[in-house]
């Protein structure tokens, strides 16, 4: 025990006098907190700018696009008298699209005729192709319905009735753990434990790759690489005892991210997390000796890490050779695993096959991490020789 806590100490010490080490698990911990979330703080697209081209000049016409400029997601920002002129707004990314009100558009309502609109929306941003088309839905549809209603009326119709026949299954959509329907808070709960991940792993590879010369002489020359593992991967977790906590508890609730979980179920859950992150590091420092080289494959592998992740992309839809690759990051398991526990407040027993994995995960690396040191003790005396 005395052995682990020696190495312990050593090890902490590196990473506060250590300048590339400190950058990475402490600078960049608190760089990354304070400016990646900065881009998704208003939570949702709101008033996404269009044009509208309204070839019927009516009332009706008129009151759809008040209607459309009215709603939270859509903006109206210009009118124009043909759609030549709107397209070439939308191809200059003035605007994202071109909502067409056709000719004869009040004559086919009053007539109880379809009287179909045409959108066209720029689907190259997703999320805003994403918040035009459902925004001009919804006004439609209501405006629809209000239309089907009025004519059941003015054919002496009970209103309660007609309100029901034009809208026979009205949806009430309840946003869980979501209040906002928020990018922010989709996705920053998973990115933070990928950041917490490369970091970690950045960190834990510079650290092992520069030259320790107190593991060479002295006292802790005689330590095993048991002790030696085991010593460093406490001086990690006890570091991560304040950036754990720091991400997954203190950053939500100051960019007002649900949580509902308890501190203890977190900290139980990152446990196996950190340990298979910093033993994965350990392994990447003993593969690769040069701290360039480990810089140069960890900035390699994070765009993958981020696609493999699950978050981006559903995990359900990569394939599934893809997804047995991704099983061996512990951010895979620890994204489903933390997020259930933290944001949704699911008990421990409900993310067991995650968090077995990365206990898994945790001791397969260990091994491999103890293996390694053990083959560089024996390399030492070899080289002194």
């Amino acid at each position: 025990m005395k052995a682990i806590l020696t190495i312990c100490r050593m090890e902490l010490g590196r990473v506060l006098t250590l300048k590339p080490a400190f950058s990475v698990l402490i600078v960049a911990t608190l760089i990354y907190a304070a400016f990646y979330p900065q881009p998704y703080r208003t939570e949702a697209l709101r008033h996404v700018p269009i044009a509208v081209v309204d070839l019927d000049g009516t009332d009706s016409s008129r009151q759809l696009a008040r209607r459309v400029d009215a709603s939270a997601d859509v903006s109206v920002a210009a009118v124009f008298p043909d759609q030549a002129t709107a397209e070439r707004e939308v191809y200059a990314r003035n605007l994202y699209g071109v909502l067409v009100i056709p000719q004869y558009f009040e004559r086919e309502l009053l007539h109880n005729r379809q009287s179909p609109v045409a959108l066209y929306a720029d689907a190259s941003y997703f999320l805003i192709y994403q918040r035009i088309s459902g925004g001009v839905a919804a006004v439609a549809r209501t405006m629809g319905a209000e239309v089907e209603t009025a004519r059941l009326i003015a054919a002496r119709v009970d209103p309660r009735i007609a309100a029901a026949a034009s809208d026979p299954m009205p949806l009430i959509p309840v946003p869980l753990f979501n209040p906002q329907g928020g990018y922010a808070t989709y996705i920053l709960p998973a990115a933070f434990v990928l950041i917490m991940q490369q970091t970690l792993l950045i960190g834990v590879g510079l650290l092992g790759t520069y030259r320790n010369d107190a593991l060479k002489t002295g006292p802790a020359a005689s330590i095993g690489p048991i002790a030696v593992v085991a010593g460093k991967l406490l001086a990690y977790l006890i570091l991560e005892v304040l950036i754990v906590p720091f991400y997954l508890i203190v950053v939500p609730y100051l960019y007002n991210i649900p949580r509902l979980g308890t501190p203890l179920s977190i900290f139980i859950f990152a446990l196996p997390f950190v340990l298979a992150v910093s033993a994965l590091g350990l392994i990447i420092a003993g593969l690769f000796r040069s701290p360039l080289t480990v810089q140069l494959v960890s900035a390699a592998l994070g765009i993958p890490f981020l696609f493999l992740a699950g978050f981006s992309w559903p995990t359900e839809a990569i394939p599934p050779f893809l997804h047995a690759i991704a099983m061996l990051l512990p951010s895979t398991s620890a994204i489903n695993g933390i997020v259930a526990v933290s944001q949704l407040g699911a008990p421990l027993s409900y993310v067991r096959p995650a968090f077995l994995t990365l206990w898994i995960l945790a001791a397969v690396y260990i091994l491999i991490a103890i293996a390694l040191e053990t083959g560089r003790q024996r390399r030492r005396p070899a080289a002194g020789a």
